[in-house]
């Protein structure tokens, strides 16, 4: 059977309401039906075959016809996960019902195939792991590229707002009909009140479009599976850069509210003063989710229910292994093989070992570090299942970075990949510049704001939960989130190229805080690490000067708001072209809408480090010449490609400085330039962003 491109988006109605069995009609409407095989119900609900199909059959019902397949995979492993249970990626039992479930969806010859075991597999699994699993497969088949993955948040709401909205949401959808119900607001400060000095910054950790960036990285570049899906290019190096520039953002969100820079967390013994109180609910298993208070502690755990232990001792053994191969500079195989952690490969090596990720050149000997910290610090209030509590906020990709610890943590992390980093030299003259090239000018501008000023405020935008509302009547009901945004600006920058011949360049702009939290100028060996990547793209420099202009719009770290935040009925892009396809893809990204700190009323003082590098040194050899993605290719990379930029993912501020440089003046090459700048905040809270039907979606790619 041959599947138009319409016909396989009717998929998607596999993501409704996944709480709901699926004889239930889905869609708006309840008139959309898969045409499940009496085979196929749950072992529940096969006696009741015929009086479901009479209960739950209307007229003029879309039914999807569903294949049932000759024979099907040992899905036992996938089944054993209790669906009115949790699930998280960092817990190996879970991970291995996951990659069991994504195998099979995988390895289904055609779509009509893989479209029946999803369906066969919908009320069988955890919802959550098969969402994430489901996810994957879509986001990996050829078959499945023009298939828009819908958002999270409107899948499973209940892990990025509040749980007192949805009682609200269901009065309001109960007594009013669609076309007259209200978007319902999610208080801005729901969690905790400015008491606790770290709720300042709640807007950036709490902000749905962040906690989307982390879980769709996660379903891009997940950590076990199928070897084709793991092993991506540089996908160590990745997991690396991307969390270190999440606590570069983050710290210069703590330094805009006045708090110190994140302390990292590496004595596992110690207090945790930072206290969290998520609000969430876990709609799947009607618990709310754990809070941590305010000085608990860690210890060994002891999670039979889940299929782990481990001591905190085999944390710390881990840690002083992978240490020992930094400082080495190799590491050991299971073999008993030593690989050198060079230049090229070391970073990517390292990261691969840190994540623990299937990748890992040798876990038995070092480790899951990352992944068994998330897990003692998201079960330190019932380390041994004697209170039959779930893991709390650090145990979920999608509600991790909510928690204060989690930037703790992964400084802890970060601060190893740091060490790693000042074994390697320091960038070189000719490394580091753009023979006959360089920068004569920089200029910041967004209308109506002063030059060189960036302006921010908040904003309103809703998101329609219909989705995953389960057991309500149908329709679309919104909720209303207040987000940090910004004034879009533009850089301006005047390259002159003294050749005077057609030559290619790559622009790297970033933009790091001028002075710490005791209102010093930061030190260049700090500032280095603090710098924020806002922009990289290729030039064409054909003349002596060059004017340069660059809209923050096409920010190649961020993804648009409609990528973030997407109605796939409102924003869904036309049929057969290739933003459908993109659109996958692109969902990873950081959101557009967070790119610029918060800042301060009195405007706070950056640097905007502006650089033009040579192409020629840059430019990758990919069999893929035109990416089809490109969109946040800085933090997601290319889909089917090469990452597009043959440096180190931070260069030019990975390494450290070469011998005499104590400032980032004494650093700068002619092909560089640096503008002072301000970021001022204003407590404001413009008009809500309106979903706007059919609304184009800008083309970002070079």
């Amino acid at each position: 059977m041959s599947f138009k491109a319409s016909d396989k988006k009717n998929i998607l109605y596999l993501f409704d309401r996944p709480n709901e069995p699926l004889v239930i009609g889905k869609g708006d409407d309840l008139k959309v039906r898969f045409s499940v095989p009496a085979d196929y119900l749950p072992e529940r609900y096969k006696p009741l075959a015929d009086d479901l199909e009479n209960r739950f059959s209307i007229g003029n019902q879309n039914n999807i016809p569903v294949k049932e397949l000759a024979s099907l995979p040992d899905l036992n492993e996938a089944f054993s996960l209790d669906r009115r249970g949790s699930f998280s990626l960092f817990i190996p039992q879970h991970r291995d019902c996951a990659n069991n479930l994504i195998s099979a969806l995988m390895k289904q010859p055609s779509f009509e195939d893989f479209q029946s075991l999803g369906v066969y597999c919908r009320d069988r699994c955890n919802p959550y792991m098969y969402i994430y699993a489901l996810s994957v497969a879509i986001l990996h088949r050829a078959d499945c590229k023009e298939i828009p993955l819908p958002s999270f948040a409107e899948v499973l709401p209940e892990k990025f707002m509040d749980k007192s909205v949805f009682v609200r949401m269901r009065e309001e959808s109960n007594l009013v009909e669609p076309g007259s119900r209200i978007p319902l607001e999610v208080p801005k400060d729901f969690s905790a009140s400015d008491l606790d000095e770290e709720h300042r910054v709640a807007y950036f950790r709490e902000d749905i479009g962040v906690n989307l960036h982390h879980w769709h990285w996660h379903l891009v570049y997940p950590n076990n599976g199928p070897l084709n899906i793991v092993n991506k290019d540089r996908r160590g190096e990745l997991f690396y850069y991307m969390h270190q520039q999440i606590l570069a953002r983050y710290n210069t969100e703590r330094l805009c509210n006045k708090l110190k820079r994140t302390k990292k967390f590496n004595n596992l013994r110690e207090p945790i003063p930072e206290a969290y109180f998520s609000k969430l609910d876990a709609a799947n298993t009607s618990r709310t989710w754990p809070p941590r208070f305010r000085n608990a502690t860690l210890g060994d755990l002891n999670r039979d229910k889940e299929g782990f232990r481990f001591e905190l001792s085999d944390l710390d053994r881990w840690r002083d292994r992978i240490l020992e191969a930094i400082h080495t500079g190799t590491v050991t195989t299971p073999k008993g093989d030593r690989v050198t952690l060079d230049i090229e490969r070391g970073i990517d090596i390292l990261g691969n070992m840190l994540e623990a990720s299937g990748l890992s050149i040798n876990r038995q000997l070092y480790g899951e570090l990352h992944n068994y910290g998330h897990l003692a610090i998201a079960f330190c209030h019932d380390p041994d299942n004697r209170y039959l509590e779930q893991f709390a906020v650090m145990g979920d990709t999608s509600t991790a970075m909510r928690d204060p610890i989690f930037y703790r943590w992964h400084e802890n992390i970060n601060d190893m990949f740091l060490v790693y980093k000042d074994t390697l030299p320091g960038y070189t003259l000719p490394e580091l510049g753009f023979k006959d090239v360089r920068i004569r000018n920089v200029e910041l501008s967004a209308p109506g704001i002063p030059m060189n000023e960036f302006s921010t405020f908040w904003q309103q935008s809703d998101v329609n939960l219909s989705r995953g509302m389960d057991f309500t009547p149908r329709g679309p009901i919104f909720a209303r989130f207040t987000h940090l945004q910004h004034a879009p600006f533009t850089v301006k920058i005047n390259v002159e190229n003294e050749t005077g011949q057609r030559r290619w360049g790559t622009v790297r702009i970033f933009l790091a805080p001028k002075y710490d939290e005791r209102n010093a100028e930061v030190k260049f060996k700090d500032q280095r690490n603090s710098f924020i990547e806002l922009d990289r793209f290729v030039v064409e420099l054909p003349e002596r000067n060059n004017i340069i202009e660059r809209s923050s719009l096409e920010s190649a770290v961020t993804i648009p708001f409609e990528y973030t935040f997407r109605d796939l009925d409102a924003n869904r892009p036309e049929e057969g072209t290739e933003a459908v396809a993109n659109f996958n893809f692109c969902g990873c990204g950081w959101p557009q809408h967070m790119l610029i700190p918060k800042g301060s009323p009195e405007g706070f003082p950056c640097q905007l480090f502006v650089m033009v590098s040579d192409y020629e040194q840059d430019r990758v050899d990919s069999p893929q010449s035109t990416p089809s993605c490109d969109n946040a290719s800085s933090y997601c990379g290319v889909r089917d490609s090469k990452y597009p930029d043959r440096r180190a993912m931070g260069f030019p501020f990975d390494r450290p400085p070469r011998g005499g440089v104590v400032t980032l003046a004494q650093f700068l090459t002619p092909n560089m330039a640096v503008l002072d700048t301000k970021i001022k905040f204003t407590d404001r809270i413009v008009a809500k962003r309106p979903l706007q039907a059919n609304r184009a979606l800008p083309n970002k790619r070079q």
